[in-house]
């Protein structure tokens, strides 16, 4: 595991554990939009941190798998699942995602991944999606750079449509670029 990763986001939910349990607000719509009619299922919430967004699935009835680098994270997570009586349908998992390469083969019905980027997962989050299945991804841009605030390195940043091009094996539902102040980008994807 990247040692100073893995240290980062430790200290972060060290230091503020009530913080980190509104859902993205991207979620939100999404899940208006695209996801309320249909059925439960299994998500993947890639590189979750605390928990914010997989507790917003979970309050849905949906069941859950957790993967991130910080284990304190994950320990929130599980603590404000249990906490509502939600335990059960969450699954933690605590990984290097700068390690791995596949994250399964038609396992599940949602995959989402919020303000994570490494390029070398995009074909497997495509891989993990059953038929059908839907992918929700907002991560920040290189526009990022200008406000100064957020990640600078290229590496966690997208290019211009990026994004979308990265998924045009899917079918792309909603893709939206928001420049002033947030600079990231938001998918919504089904695998035909």
């Amino acid at each position: 595991m990247e040692h100073d990763e893995k240290a980062h986001w430790d200290a972060r939910y060290r230091e503020k554990p009530g913080s980190w349990t509104e859902p993205d607000e991207f979620l939100t719509q999404a899940y208006g939009e695209f996801l309320e009619a249909s059925s439960l299922g299994l998500a993947l919430d890639l590189a979750g941190g605390a928990g914010r967004n997989a507790l917003f699935l979970l309050r849905r009835g949906w069941r859950v798998k957790l993967l991130d680098i910080s284990a304190v994270g994950l320990q929130l997570a599980r603590e404000k699942a249990e906490a509502e009586g939600l335990s059960a349908n969450l699954t933690t998992e605590h990984v290097d995602l700068n390690a791995i390469l596949d994250l399964g083969s038609g396992e599940y019905d949602l995959v989402i991944v919020f303000n994570f980027l490494r390029r070398e997962l995009f074909p497997a989050l495509a891989a993990a999606l059953k038929p059908g299945g839907l992918l929700v991804y907002k991560t920040y841009t290189t526009a990022r750079r200008d406000f100064g605030n957020g990640p600078s390195d290229r590496r966690y940043l997208l290019e211009p449509n990026e994004l979308r091009e990265a998924f045009s094996s899917l079918n792309i539902l909603h893709y939206r670029e928001i420049i002033p102040g947030k600079s990231n980008a938001g998918l919504v994807a089904r695998k035909p």
